[in-house]
């Protein structure tokens, strides 16, 4: 990449740029380049929304989690501790001594950085949709499970009924037990990734696809548990 900044390799990567040749070293470059920061993120509103997709995409989960679950500055959590229930405008808009980045220019409610809550949807929950199946008609439930997060619960209001998801990790086993809600009149495909194996598939039929356990579901409530092998 010419220009060495985490947002040059971020776009690269989630949009398909990179030539396949050079795409795991575009990565390996992008963890450099977070490294650099302490595992921090020196983006701003055109990387930031891209940049766990581009981890998670490319091998890195683990470092996705530990950019999602830093909590000081700059990152997401830094303002939680904050006390803040929006997303600002400035990683720094309260500073660690308690004044402001600037008193005139300072918004607390700036929706660009709190497009992480996208990422914490489709890829933390692991609830999306079907592009050729839109409106939530039918799902993609595929979670990916990481952070030292012990559950994760998250859901969406279709036109349909709710979609829901909640999965559960058991620390000292390493089994998930993750909870589906299809609503009527819909299906979804359960995805579930990282070599998972599988303990209780609730009597649907998962098929393995390389290192991904596959299985399409009907209306209905399902609780599937399986063992990370990654």
């Amino acid at each position: 990449m010419t220009a060495q900044t985490q947002t040059a390799h971020i776009l690269a990567l989630h949009f398909n740029l990179a030539p396949k040749k050079f795409v795991a070293k575009t990565v390996e470059n992008l963890k450099k380049l977070l490294a650099e920061h302490d595992g921090h993120l020196v983006t701003g509103f055109v990387g930031t929304p891209y940049f766990c997709h581009a981890l998670s995409s490319n091998g890195c989960l683990d470092e996705a989690y530990e950019l999602l679950l830093k909590d000081d500055f700059p990152s997401w959590l830094y303002q939680v501790k904050k006390g803040a229930t929006t997303i600002w405008e400035h990683w720094d808009g309260i500073k660690p001594d308690g004044s402001m980045w600037s008193p005139d220019m300072n918004s607390f409610n700036h929706y660009a950085y709190g497009a992480i809550g996208e990422w914490l949807y489709r890829v933390v929950a692991g609830l999306d949709i079907d592009e050729n199946k839109p409106g939530y008609k039918h799902a993609v439930i595929a979670p990916r499970i990481g952070g030292n997060l012990s559950w994760v619960e998250a859901a969406y209001q279709s036109v349909y009924g709710e979609v829901g998801i909640r999965w559960e990790r058991e620390s000292k086993t390493n089994v998930v037990t993750l909870r589906v809600t299809v609503p009527a009149n819909t299906t979804a495909t359960i995805r579930l990734l990282d070599g998972a194996s599988l303990v209780d598939g609730d009597a649907l039929t998962f098929t393995k696809r390389e290192d991904i356990l596959e299985s399409e579901a009907g209306s209905g409530v399902y609780t599937v548990s399986y063992t990370l092998n990654k």
